[in-house]
């Protein structure tokens, strides 16, 4: 690893990590017999493919693509200058690869929306007939798509998205490490967001309060929800422009936190919080929610069918009266705010060990109940919660 990145990395993944990463792709593109993955990105918060592949992020909306060779090195294509001799980024960000290529590409500007692929057309034209799969195709600008497959005729496109998915959701130890840190930091921006609250506070402070702990910590990149209504009121996930509403003495509150932490790893908390006391109707609310929430989570175990788990809390909550879940609950994590598997219809994965989990069955009935935490799957079940924040309602005197 470059000493430049040791002592300006936070917390850089490790060569032994990326390397097993990189590996364990090949052995698939062996197998389904793929020359090129084309991997394009450009947001971290559901966009962790090309810093799982180069443990470099993108971020504000600035593309960074790579193409991965099953038999070399990657070419990476970001934004900057043409001139070759000031390609970046800089050399020591990366490890596995030969070429770095820059073009200035801007998503906001239509006629540059193709630069990169135009790049990627170029490196790759002396291998006709060759086979590429996109990683994540629905996900990549229609730009960077449409451009490679009308450039190049004579290659042939499959999909490894699943296959790729599924290494990148089960965790090395080294990936569990950094998913536990990211636990710690959304205990300790809970905990600075809960000290903050009083009537007269509006939302916003309470979340830049969390924002400033969480950034302390080293989280690269995240965002607070505060929602807030009087007492018997159900209180909404206020977009974060229109969290101006001021705290009132009997109000509940949820608190939703999710963050990366330095090594790039999401997870996500989320809590229910009273100003002076617990509503009663909110507390019988809550009470279904746990009941809800802990059927959810010893149903995880490796083997275990994302969409029967939906089903099954579908049903709890048809017993109790409550509308089904039209949304997403419970889903796995880590380069992305969201990763598969999903209890979701439509999920085909499969739940394995050593997957990180995340369940949030909310309620909302005279109040909103709702809980988020993380587990890791284990052999026989899940671990203990990942997060130390107690499962309860938190109460502001």
């Amino acid at each position: 690893m470059h000493e430049l990145l040791k002592e300006r990395v936070i917390k850089p993944i490790s060569d032994a990590e990326l390397e097993r990463r990189w590996k364990a792709v090949r052995e698939v593109m062996q197998a389904k017999k793929v020359d090129f993955l084309l991997i394009e990105n450009s947001a971290d918060y559901l966009g962790g493919y090309i810093k799982w592949f180069t443990d470099l992020p993108a971020v504000h909306s600035y593309p960074l693509a790579a193409i991965f060779p099953v038999d070399d090195e990657m070419t990476t294509f970001s934004h900057g200058s043409s001139d070759p001799a000031e390609a970046g980024p800089a050399a020591w960000l990366l490890r596995g690869v030969r070429k770095r290529v820059s073009t200035p590409i801007m998503t906001s500007v239509n006629f540059t929306c193709s630069f990169d692929a135009e790049k990627i057309v170029e490196e790759l034209k002396p291998y006709p007939g060759c086979r590429i799969s996109f990683v994540n195709e629905g996900a990549i600008r229609a730009g960077f798509v449409n451009h490679i497959r009308q450039n190049m005729k004579s290659a042939a496109f499959v999909d490894i998205t699943d296959e790729i998915d599924l290494i990148k959701a089960i965790k090395s130890p080294e990936e569990i490490e950094h998913i536990k840190d990211s636990c710690y930091i959304h205990d300790e921006a809970m905990k600075a967001c809960y000290e903050f609250i009083k009537p007269g506070v509006r939302e916003f402070e309470i979340g830049a309060v969390g924002r400033f702990r969480a950034k302390m910590l080293g989280a690269e990149q995240l965002f607070i929800q505060i929602g807030s209504a009087p007492p018997g009121k159900n209180f909404p996930y206020s977009h974060i422009h229109a969290m101006n509403r001021v705290i009132q003495e009997g109000d509940s509150l949820g608190i939703l936190i999710e963050a990366i932490n330095p090594a790039g790893y999401y997870t996500h908390l989320h809590r229910t919080v009273c100003v002076g006391k617990i509503p009663e109707p909110l507390a019988a609310v809550y009470e279904d929610m746990m009941t809800a929430y802990r059927r959810t989570r010893d149903l995880l175990k490796p083997g275990a069918d994302p969409v029967a788990i939906l089903d099954d809390y579908n049903d709890f909550l048809q017993s109790r009266g409550y509308p089904t879940e039209k949304r997403l609950y419970a889903h796995g994590q880590g380069y992305d705010l969201v990763e598969r598997p999903c209890c979701q219809v439509g999920e085909t994965m499969k739940i394995h060990e050593n997957m990180t989990i995340a369940i949030h069955p909310p309620i909302s009935k005279n109040g909103t109940a709702n809980i988020c935490d993380n587990y890791m799957v284990t052999r026989t079940g899940v671990s203990e919660c990942l997060h130390q924040t107690p499962q309860e309602i938190y109460v502001v005197k």
